[in-house]
């Protein structure tokens, strides 16, 4: 039990050390490129720094395995420079159960990274992007809430709010919509609802569509008239709409199921949410899977020149499992896996490869 708490310590030392090296150079580099983003805006110095803070996090929580990877080969090669593997195999430890410290402490990281990192990114995410739009001068156009979908579209001399029911994949047809313009001296001009409005060339062409006055002194029902079909002016494309969503990644874990459901009953495909939840949810089995892969190339007593090599080869692996994620979560994405086998299935294959490697190397 004294030997596992020292090599959990170990470990958990010297991946916060790695942690804290990245997280300095990523402050470092995202400020020169913050920096050079917004020369031609009138942003403050504090309004750099503030933006880089707020988007550090993000770029940090995505190389958690490469730290991972790297705070594996610092603690094995240490020990076995120091020849504490070897004494510890004298002793009659196999190193595989000196290896089960370092995974559980790989594990509990992953966890609390989902659990308490991950919302915290999330929400540096939005802010971030809230910031950086309000200092280009742009902002979101949709909300998707409890009630429906919401949209905003205009300019300076008037904008309109849409209320829709249901949608299409992409955010061109709304279903039971209602339209309501406000002008920045009469407050509300116009109240339209239709059972159906489509998005095409610069303007909603709304269908079964009645049309209410709202002008002050008046009344809207007497003024109301009806239409089979009625074109309303936009600014929207189908782009922005997208584009409105942001990612999966400025959303916390612990809310993605219920957004999920609100996507798929306003009519949106969820897909991309459920691959981004099922990743966070086997990012600590990932993280496992990196300890394991940096252990069987640098768990031995390293020899002579061999050590370079060993290393090149655990990090050249690391990576290629990474970019197999990657790729996997790229094909969930777009509908062609499950979205539970593009998350787990590349941690699992990493763990079981690394395991058969060990083994073989152990015990021959």
């Amino acid at each position: 039990m004294i030997l596992h708490r020292y090599f959990a310590k170990r470990f958990a030392i010297t991946f916060f050390g790695v942690f804290f090296v990245f997280f300095m150079i990523m402050v470092f580099l995202d400020l020169v490129e913050q920096l050079r983003r917004y020369a031609k805006v009138d942003a403050s110095f504090g309004d750099i720094v503030t933006l880089t803070l707020l988007n550090v996090p993000q770029g940090i929580y995505r190389i958690l395995p490469l730290i991972m990877i790297l705070a594996t080969i610092a603690l094995f090669l240490g020990l076995a420079r120091s020849s504490e593997m070897v004494v510890t195999r004298a002793a009659g430890r196999s190193a595989l159960r000196a290896l089960i410290s370092p995974l559980l402490v790989a594990l509990t990281i992953g966890i609390l990274a989902v659990a308490i990192l991950n919302p915290i990114v999330a929400s540096t995410s939005r802010e971030f992007e809230a910031r950086g739009d309000a200092l280009r001068g742009e902002s979101s156009v949709l909300t998707l809430g409890a009630s429906g979908l919401w949209l905003r579209q205009g300019n300076a001399a008037g904008q309109t709010v849409i209320r829709a029911d249901r949608t299409n994949l992409d955010g061109t047809v709304l279903t039971g919509v209602t339209f309501i313009t406000f002008t920045a001296d009469q407050g509300p001009t116009r109240r339209i609802e239709a059972a159906r409005a489509r998005l095409s060339n610069g303007s909603w062409t709304a269908t079964n569509a009645k049309s209410w006055p709202l002008g002050t002194g008046s009344n809207a029902e007497l003024g109301a008239t009806t239409h089979a079909t009625l074109d309303i002016p936009s600014t929207l494309t189908a782009t922005q709409i997208r584009d409105s969503f942001g990612t999966p990644s400025s959303i916390p874990i612990w809310d993605l199921p219920a957004f999920i459901d609100r996507l798929k009953t306003a009519g949106f495909s969820a897909q991309r949410h459920q691959v981004w939840f099922q990743m966070e949810l086997a990012l600590p089995v990932f993280l496992v899977a990196m300890v394991m892969i940096g252990a069987s190339f640098t768990l031995r007593h390293q020899r002579g020149g061999r050590t370079g090599l060993m290393v090149l080869f655990a990090v050249l692996l690391s990576f290629a499992v990474y970019f197999i994620r990657n790729f996997a979560q790229v094909l969930g994405e777009n509908g062609q896996l499950p979205a539970m086998l593009a998350a787990w299935a590349p941690p699992l294959a990493a763990i079981g490869l690394s395991l058969g490697f060990l083994l073989h190397q152990e015990d021959g």
